[in-house]
């Protein structure tokens, strides 16, 4: 099982975001990639939002800076908001990527979290779900062929295109990332296409008939099982012990989650429910290193396997020494116990 880190890339400072701050918080993002490379991590992810407390409204620059500074660490979004993208200029960022990190890079590819890029970018919020099967289908034609024919209806159509560069890797990856509805699950398993799965609250093993939904889909439309990878995306931190854990992550998670709440209508955020929600079965990954371990290899058997798991941290307003140090906790103690377990099995 490959072990990573997702970021959104938050500026550290929320009561300045000036210029200078913001300097400081993408280099400390950079060192983080840095660090996790260097403890062995598998994969590290930068999202995509168009937010004032976000740097990651351009994160294959992010990804790039990063990938000319680690050697072994796979750089991917977390994730692409398709939908209000150009499909020919996410491959050629990608393949760039790809080339900078000598075949490091991988995309993940979604429709976000976030609306704010669909009045950005002057897409209609109601062509949400058809802005992105459209641009995904155009997306892989460029993936599979270096010269392109193609038409549809949020985008003039391609003529005997070709579209360069080309990846280091052929095929360039592609995941989809995936919440929780089962259209996604159908389409990405009918398509052949690896999911990352976001479980941000609630509990891991409800996902559990949406998977096998999306691995059925996938063997009826022919795909291999080795195709039908699954990943899983939660909020997570690590600490020595885990009440150390709570204590640093809580106040600043229950400020962030609060804030979106209003946004979304959600209740205000309580230790009660976070603490429910950090219980064995819950999706949120807050603990000490041998109890986090044990909480992955719990979900994976719950969800029939999985293929990745990356922790989310930067949403907590947690410092980059407590970040680097988590890193460092996964990469030397979590890691290595998942391993010695997959080994068993």
């Amino acid at each position: 099982m490959q072990i990573g880190i997702d970021s959104f890339a938050a500026a550290e400072n929320s009561n300045s975001f000036s210029g200078k701050n913001n300097v400081k918080s993408i280099e400390k993002l950079i060192n983080r990639i840095i660090k996790a490379d260097e403890v062995g991590l598998d994969v590290f992810g930068v999202g995509e939002h168009h937010r004032k407390e976000f740097l990651d409204s351009a994160p294959h620059l992010i990804l790039a800076a990063a990938a000319a500074k680690t050697k072994n660490i796979t750089l991917t979004s977390a994730v692409t908001v398709l939908s209000a993208s150009d499909p020919v200029r996410v491959f050629q960022n990608y393949a760039t990527l790809d080339l900078i990190s000598k075949g490091r890079a991988e995309i993940v590819a979604g429709r976000g979290s976030f609306t704010e890029a669909f009045d950005l970018f002057g897409y209609n919020l109601n062509n949400y779900d058809s802005l992105f099967e459209e641009k995904l289908e155009l997306l892989l034609e460029i993936q599979n062929n270096e010269t392109v024919n193609w038409q549809g209806n949020f985008r003039p159509p391609l003529n005997n295109q070709t579209i360069f560069p080309r990846p280091y890797q052929n095929p360039l990856p592609i995941w989809i990332g995936v919440g929780g509805t089962p259209q996604s699950f159908l389409r990405a398993g009918k398509l052949g296409l690896p999911v990352m799965v976001a479980v941000i609250g609630g509990e891991t093993h409800r996902f559990r008939p949406l998977i096998e939904m999306y691995r059925e889909s996938g063997r009826r439309a022919g795909h291999s099982p080795e195709k039908l990878k699954v990943g899983l995306h939660s909020l997570g931190y690590v600490a020595e012990n885990s009440e150390q854990a709570v204590e640093d992550y809580f106040p600043g998670y229950a400020k962030t989650f609060t804030k979106i709440g209003m946004e979304r209508g959600w209740p205000p955020v309580t230790l009660e429910r976070f603490r429910s929600q950090n219980g064995s079965k819950g999706a949120l990954m807050i603990g000490n290193p041998d109890e986090i371990a044990e909480k992955i290899i719990r979900h994976s058997n719950a969800l029939g396997g999985i293929s990745r798991f990356t922790f989310q941290m930067d949403n907590a307003e947690l410092t980059h020494q407590q970040l680097i140090k988590s890193i460092e906790l996964i990469g030397k103690k979590i890691k290595p116990i998942i391993n010695k377990s997959r080994s068993k099995s």
